[in-house]
């Protein structure tokens, strides 16, 4: 499949063939005339480019159309074993990877596979040495690897393919050296984008045309699905709403600048907050460990959450409030349909919902704000790795 139109053809018949294999992903099944008026191409074409897909292996046959009275029309629609789609969500400590089928359909999903990534080509060599591992534990045959999408914190410019989180110089798109190391297409994306295309495809939004994604993680990001699109803005890097100096707090974000929403909305703001309560002699169920000493991780705070510890439940309130808050504003500025929770702290649940939904009723437009719906992911820790396995996918088809 490798050596296929996908790779080789850019002239109109591969625009055509890559038209019917979007419609077919977007919406399921299809006859030959329905084909034809959807792409707004002659039958006799559409024929020929379905025939094609069919030996290339794209497209199959799928039987006769149910409809009663006359001749029956035969149905076409995508090869589920045409190949394969791995996704990989890179986070701080760990990677989550994922494989689907031509279909769409996730066929394997293994999350916290413990890896830090570097701003090193090595370190880049033994990500793409993990995700061939991973393949191969997954039964899937490498050469039937049409793509793989990685995602990335911070801005990410899938055009280009460079990443500045992880930055190895102007010559050296991250994309790059990872397509030379995997000798197949990768694509790279924001993790919060990804999220959201995933909840898009298979998740929570169910296609709904107009939402938001909130990636509260130990950083925070935004993923926006407007008119049905991913948005990405003018250079690619929308949605850095962790970023935007909605705060008087004083604090230093990791970006350089003081006040950031992302240092009272996120897992490292979580991780501070809890923190400063233990200095100021709080108690909690951490309390000894933190008397010892000994390190208190954003993961010890999220169990004491489980344990009901009022000191986490305090802190995850304050960060849920200012969120709120900033997403009382997205509101009243995108008026979207649906505004999707996602991220390490989604297990927080109605700890974070609460005050989440307190602070939008305080401070939104009740006229913009009442047609919104607010929801956790359906998801979970699953949405990055799916919504690689969907990006990468819809680039290499040229869908976005």
């Amino acid at each position: 499949m490798r050596d296929s139109f996908l790779n080789k053809s850019t002239g109109k018949s591969a625009a055509i063939k890559r038209q019917i294999l979007g419609l077919c992903i977007n919406g399921g099944d299809f006859s030959i005339a329905e084909m034809s008026k959807e792409t707004g191409t002659s039958i006799p074409t559409v024929t020929k480019m379905v025939s094609e897909l069919i030996e290339e292996g794209f497209i199959e046959e799928l039987g006769k159309s149910g409809t009663s009275g006359g001749r029956r029309p035969s149905i076409y629609g995508l090869n589920s074993s045409a190949g394969y789609f791995i996704g990989a969500d890179v986070t701080r400590h760990h990677v989550s990877i994922a494989a689907s089928n031509f279909k769409g359909n996730i066929l394997e999903y293994v999350d916290d596979i413990p890896f830090v990534l570097e701003s090193s080509e090595d370190s880049i060599a033994r990500l793409c040495d993990l995700l061939k591992k991973q393949t191969c534990k997954f039964g899937i045959d490498e050469e039937k690897v049409l793509a793989y999408g990685v995602n990335l914190t911070g801005r990410v410019n899938r055009n280009t393919g460079y990443s500045f989180s992880y930055f190895l110089g102007e010559d050296k798109p991250l994309a790059s050296i990872l397509e030379e190391k995997l000798k197949t297409p990768v694509f790279i994306e924001n993790d919060s984008r990804a999220m959201a295309y995933g909840e898009y495809i298979c998740g929570e939004a169910n296609k709904e045309n107009h939402f938001l994604f909130i990636n509260l993680s130990w950083g925070l990001g935004m993923g926006m699905i407007i008119d049905g699109r991913l948005s990405y803005g003018k250079s690619g890097f929308s949605g850095e709403i962790g970023h935007v100096p909605l705060l008087e707090n004083g604090v230093i974000c990791q970006c350089g600048k003081v006040g950031c929403l992302e240092t009272g909305a996120s897992g490292s703001a979580v991780h501070r907050i809890f923190l400063e309560k233990l200095q100021e002699g709080k108690a909690s169920v951490l309390s000894a460990k933190y008397s010892r000493g000994e390190e208190i991780t954003l993961d010890d705070i999220l169990d004491a959450l489980v344990e009901e510890d009022v000191l986490a439940i305090e802190s995850i309130e304050e960060i849920g409030s200012t969120l709120g808050r900033a997403i009382a504003g997205l509101i009243n500025i995108f008026n979207p349909e649906l505004v999707i929770i996602g991220g390490r702290l989604s297990v927080a649940e109605e700890y974070l919902m609460l005050p989440i939904k307190s602070a939008i009723n305080k401070h939104s437009l009740n006229i913009v704000s009442r047609d919104t719906v607010v929801k956790f992911s359906r998801l979970g820790k699953k949405a990055g790795a799916h919504g690689a396995c969907m990006l990468s996918r819809s680039h290499m088809l040229n869908l976005l």
